[in-house]
Parts: C-alpha cells; structure tokens; sequence
C-alpha cells in the first residue's frame, strides 16, 4: 500500500499501545504481514478472509480468496462513485486520516449454510467469477 496506509497502520498500533506481535495474534495474521504492512512490503497481495458468525447458532459463512491492489486516478473515482452511491456517508470518511481504499478482486468464493439440512455449500472459482 502506499506511504499514507504503511504510516497509519504504524501510528494506529503504536496508539495502541501494541507490538508487531500483539497485533499480528488480535489480528489472526503473522507478525510477518504486520511488518510487511507498515513498510509497503507487498510481495503477496493474496488475501483471505471468512464472513458469517455473528450470531451465535447462525451457521452461516462466505469464504473469500482475492489479490488486494491500491487503485488509483479514474479508476478510483469510478469505484468511489459506486460505493458512495450504496452508502451515502461514505464521503465523510474521506477526512479520516490514513484512509486508503483498496480493492480485493475475488479468486475463490464459497458461501455455506449449515442452519439447513442438508447444508447448503456453493463455490465459484477464478474461472466462474471471471477474474485473471
């Protein structure tokens, strides 16, 4: 990511009071992550991550595999022209300080239900999502 988001990932875990390593375990990611983060080490933009849980008993989840990137000019402004129009406050978190947009295109979704019976457990790989 650029300067801005190294520094700010940097300054929010130091407000914290935290080390590389607390941060890393509160995250569920390696301390390696955490230090590539807050230098601009992007050697692996891959990253996953699961949704769902949130209330307990809701077997519900959809697991998520992407490569992040940091978009940039028009591209940026036509992302943030969608998702301004979803979420009309998003405008005022343009002022917060270290805010970086970035974008995970998706390689790999699996959303499951196990509140049914049977479960339900449908994929889409790199191919079914059209992603390169």
């Amino acid at each position: 990511m650029g300067d801005q988001h190294n520094s700010a990932v940097r300054r929010f875990r130091l407000r914290a009071g935290l080390t590389q390593e607390e941060l890393a375990e509160r995250s569920g990611v390696s301390t390696r992550t955490i230090r590539g983060l807050e230098t601009g080490d992007r050697r692996n933009p891959q990253l996953a991550f699961v949704i769902g849980g949130w209330v307990n008993g809701d077997e519900r989840t959809v697991q998520y595999e992407g490569v992040a990137d940091e978009p940039r000019t028009d591209e940026l402004a036509r992302i943030k022209a969608a998702y301004f129009a979803m979420w009309p406050d998003g405008p005022s978190r343009e002022v917060w300080p270290g805010i970086v947009y970035v974008r995970v295109r998706p390689t790999w979704i699996r959303y499951s239900d196990f509140n049914q019976d049977p479960p339900v457990i449908v994929e889409f790989d790199q191919q079914q999502l059209g992603s390169s």
